[in-house]
Formats: C-alpha cells, structure tokens, sequence
C-alpha cells in the first residue's frame, strides 16, 4: 500500500530534474491511459474538450511545475482581448487593445527569459552588483504559447479570424500538450476549426502517426542523445583537448544533433496530435539539403520562420519600401528571432550571421540575372556546390549557437584550421565507432529523396497491425540499448 501511495505521489508531484517528455517510459504509460479515455469520449464534444484540457494542463504542470499558472492567465487575457477586439468599432481603441496583448505577452516573456541578460548587462557597464540576479525560473516552452496567443490576437486585430464564444475551447487551443512545450507553433487559424470538429481517426491516420512517432523517437532517443553525449559534448566542453578533425566533426554533429532532437519532437507532436484527430502543419523538410539560405530557412523551424514573416518582417514593412529597408527589416528580424532563442549574446551573433547571409542573398538575386532561391531550380553541378555552401554557413552559425562563450567558438575554429592532422583521423573514427556510425545514418537518412519518405511512410502505414506493433516494440527495445541513465531534455525546451 505505501509503494502504491509513493507511485502515486510521484505521478501528482513535479520534479524538475525529470520533466515529463515524450521520449520517456512515463510518458508513454500515461498516453496508453489518456488515448483509451480520449477514444472513450471522442463523440461527446464537451467532455472531449475538458478531458484534452485537464491532460494538457497536468502535462505542464511535469514540465514546469506550478507555472502552469501562467498558461491559464495567458488564455484569460487574450481571450478576453481577442474577444473585445472583435466587437469594438474604434480604429484607436482596437490598436490599443492588440497593443495591450503585445505588450503583456512581451512582458511576460521578457520577465522570465531576459531579466537576468538585462542585468548582467547593466553589470557590465556600471561595474559588477550594480544590480543584483533575479532567481527566476524559465517555464518550459514558454516562447511556444506567447507566439501563438500572440498570433490569436493580431489575427482578430486584422480581420483574418473571428473569436471564438468559448474560454474552454481557447484554453484547448493554447494547452494542446502535443505542441505546447516545443512547438511546432501552430497559428489559430488552423487550429482552431478542428476544435470541434468531429474526431476522426482513419487507419491512414492512424498508421501515419506511428510513422511520425517511431522516425522521430529514432531521431531524439538514438541519434541525438547518443552522439551528445558520447561525442559532441565532450568537443564542446574542451576543444584544446581534441584534434581539428574531432572540433570539425564535433560542429557536424551538433548541427545532426539539434536537427535530429527538434525535428524529431516536432515529428512525434505531430503524430500525437494526428492519432486524437488533429493535424499539424510540417515543421522540418530536409533543411540541410538546401542550396541557399533563404531556402533553408523555408525548410527549418517552418512554424518559427513563418511566424517572425507574417508578424515581424511584414509588420516593420517587409520588401515594400525599397531594397535598402528590405534588408534592414530582414536583420532586424532575424537578430530578433536570435533573440527569441535565448537571453544571451551567442544568439543574438547567431541571428545576426543568418539576417546578414538572408540580406546578401536577397541582394545576390537582385543583381545577379538567372540567380535562383531554390535548389530545384538550378542545375546539378549549382545545386550541389549551393548545398555544400549553404551547410557549412549554417554549420558555423550552429557553432556560435552551441559554443558557451565566443573563446570556445575561437579555440575550435583554430584547432580545425591549426591542428586538423589528418593522420590522427582512422584512430578518431575506431574510437568514436558507435557516434560517428549514428552520425552517417543520420546524414544518409536525411538525404534520402522525398519518394524515398514516402515510400517508407507508406510502408509503415500499410503494414498489418501485428507487424506496427512489432515495429513498436523493435523500437523501445533500441531506445533502451542506447539511452543514458538519465533522460535528456530536448534541446528547444530551454527556449
């Protein structure tokens, strides 16, 4: 009985060293139970939507403890706002009440994610404890559902959507546990029709979600987490310690690692959501096999891109006043998306490097006559020397990204460039077999062609219900083969 009470203590308590993922065991035990319930209820609407709620809610609650607090507040508010938005007539009362959303939703992320920044920042100039650290807590994902209410509000403010009657079922939207912690960020627009739509689930359905779940547990819980921890942490914590060829290797892999962890949450988000019912728009498609940057950031983090286009670069004017301010809007966008990544300078220089190389580009397209955005659109010999250049402008953006401070981004660059030894690199690979194993898989699976995903999509799909489960079980037991003792956090959950 008190083993009982103990479990059930720690399924109703938040621990913040062991936050509830979807690569988890648990988490996997609690959908199991939540899945029959939701099945249980798919045909009464009302209920649906409460049940759905009351899950998101104590899904967050594992994540981020009593912040969840937050997430309801940010529901109260916008909801109210969006609704007052929509039925007030005045051209200045409604710019007034969409800046009021603004500026609250702002406010609350920058309370949260860049006190400290602004106070270490303060230090530097003014001399250290001019002012003192804040001991803040950044809830998970955070940056996630303050785009989204965000995007609900200035929507309404364009006359793009109209508000919905119930609180219930904008708090449905907001807390979807699927994409609420890590995204993708999912516009109201498309979400919200679904809402109460009736819940339907085919076997297409079906099989296409454990497509999404299995390939991106495949990308997070064996590729990421494998080569972080047994190779690119290592590299990165001290690079005076390896050779240029292991600093090098050890870029490429953190730039696998971020993909494979991100893309494969946003997999598994979005097969969750298609097994209840609901789909999502794709969030990655192959980035690293783009030929020029703005194509590349039509591949990455296609919510995130997408949204910083329609109430950013839009909003400061877009390529409407002349090409000077067109690049201009297009770095400025971008250090602000740097910053929407984390409170430090590495992020800013991050956006910094992608707006610069966003600009050129758009400039090079601009004088250059033949020049094309799209790799598709080039031939062989072009695209390939594009895709090439582009990786490795990335590769060195993901550099600055991960490195701890510019000093460490420094030392790697200069092993790679001072110490590379060639001769050192047979011994490397022998005694990084297994990283450096996943790390080809990875790259090789990323290049497949799109008929080649398909063909593979279709083929999980279609299989016999005893072959999919078998599929599951091969899976959790390759899981357990490679994971660490503990869980690793995805990467995006700290942004």
């Amino acid at each position: 009985m008190e083993s009982l009470w103990t479990k059930l203590q720690a399924l109703l308590s938040y621990d913040p060293l062991s936050p509830l993922i979807f690569s988890s065991g648990l988490f996997l035990y609690l959908f199991v139970g939540f899945f029959l319930g939701y099945w249980l209820l798919r045909n009464t609407t009302r209920m649906r939507i409460l049940y759905v709620v009351a899950f998101s809610l104590y899904f967050y609650y594992k994540s981020s403890g009593f912040y969840f607090v937050l997430l309801l507040l940010a529901a109260t508010y916008d909801y109210l706002i969006g609704y007052s938005l929509y039925f007030t007539k005045s051209p200045r009362a409604r710019k007034w009440l969409v800046a009021m959303s603004v500026v609250i939703n702002l406010g609350m992320l920058g309370y949260f994610k860049y006190t400290n920044f602004l106070v270490d920042m303060t230090n530097e100039l003014f001399g250290a404890g001019f002012l003192e650290f804040q001991n803040i807590f950044l809830p998970v994902g955070i940056s996630f559902f303050v785009f989204q209410s965000m995007s609900y509000t200035i929507d309404i403010y364009r006359g793009q959507l109209r508000p919905l009657d119930s609180w219930f079922d904008y708090l449905f939207y907001l807390s979807f546990f699927p994409q609420l912690v890590a995204g993708p960020i999912v516009r109201a627009s498309n979400f919200i029709p679904q809402i109460r739509r009736k819940a339907v689930v085919t076997r297409e359905m079906l099989g296409t979600a454990l497509f999404l779940i299995l390939t991106g547990l495949f990308k997070k819980a064996v590729i990421s987490d494998y080569i972080a921890l047994n190779f690119v942490d290592r590299i990165f914590d001290e690079p005076l310690l390896y050779s240029g060829f292991e600093c090098l290797m050890g870029i490429y892999g953190y730039a696998l690692q971020i993909y494979c962890d991100f893309s494969g949450y946003s997999d598994m988000a979005i097969g969750l959501a298609l097994m209840m019912g609901f789909r999502f728009p794709k969030n990655f498609d192959a980035p690293y096999r783009s030929a020029t940057i703005t194509e590349f950031w039509r591949r990455w983090h296609i919510s995130l891109s997408s949204w910083l286009r329609d109430y950013l670069y839009i909003s400061l004017g877009g390529n409407r006043k002349g090409k000077g301010r067109t690049y201009l809007n297009l770095l400025l966008t971008m250090l602000l998306g740097g910053l929407w990544h984390g409170a430090a300078i590495r992020f800013i220089l991050w956006g910094a490097l992608h707006g610069v190389a966003l600009a050129l580009h758009k400039m090079w397209l601009a004088v250059v006559p033949g020049a094309k955005v799209l790799g598709k659109d080039m031939n062989p010999v072009m695209r390939l020397l594009g895709i090439l250049f582009t990786f490795h402008l990335v590769c060195l953006g993901w550099l600055v990204f991960r490195a701890d401070s510019m000093q460490t981004a420094g030392l790697m660059l200069h092993q790679i460039f001072a110490a590379f030894d060639p001769n050192l690199i047979p011994q490397i690979v022998a005694g990084y077999r297994g990283a450096f194993l996943l790390m080809a898989i990875g790259y090789l699976l990323h290049a497949i062609p799109d008929r080649g995903d398909s063909w593979l999509r279709g083929v999980i799909t279609r299989a016999p219900m005893g072959w999919q489960v078998a599929m599951v079980v091969v899976m959790i037991w390759l899981v357990m083969q490679v994971k660490s003792s503990d869980i690793q956090p995805f990467i995006y959950f700290q942004f």
